[in-house]
């Protein structure tokens, strides 16, 4: 709850060092209490450290799919660093080669209006393009009209250049 953003900061360090190593009841504990403590999490860094690694792998570790409900919420929040948590927590089913969720939620917040959402979207997508490029491939074949700009580049920083020239022509 501190205002200082390092107290912050330090405590969510201390929070991801307990969390791994964690067993799946303490794990359960922690990631409720990051969902709990969420309004705290109030800065691009913050999010960027915690999401995937906590909220990220909690939920690929549930059999129950469902559970992944809570991103979808986050998704449509008011709040920047709820959506922010959303797209940031992906991360960990990305390097797990699941990139279901993560589509979903590109295409639900292609008209968000902030560039940290629009950075975070793109850096997932492009996260999918370095494992499935066809996935990326697909979803900028549907989408790449409705981007934002900055979503876009972030997306196809690591398509060869020919490609990403095409993408960046289309708009």
């Amino acid at each position: 709850d501190n205002k200082i953003h390092e107290y912050r900061l330090t405590a969510l360090i201390i929070l991801l060092a307990q969390y791994r190593q964690a067993d799946l009841k303490a794990k359960n504990k922690y990631y409720k209490f990051y969902l709990k403590n969420y309004n705290n999490i109030n800065n691009w860094d913050l999010v960027d450290i915690s999401a995937s690694r906590i909220v990220g792998d909690y939920l690929r570790t549930q059999k129950n799919r469902s559970s992944r409900a809570i991103l979808y919420k986050l998704a449509k929040s008011n709040n920047l660093w709820k959506r922010r948590i959303a797209v940031v927590a992906t991360h960990d089913f990305i390097r797990n080669h699941d990139y279901k969720d993560i589509i979903k939620l590109a295409g639900m917040l292609l008209n968000d209006k902030h560039d940290l959402i629009h950075k975070a979207v793109g850096w997932m997508l492009r996260e999918v393009g370095k494992r499935d490029e066809q996935i990326l491939i697909k979803f900028l074949d549907k989408h790449t009209l409705k981007m934002p700009r900055t979503m876009l580049r972030y997306a196809i920083e690591r398509l060869d250049k020919k490609t990403r020239k095409s993408y960046l022509n289309k708009k």
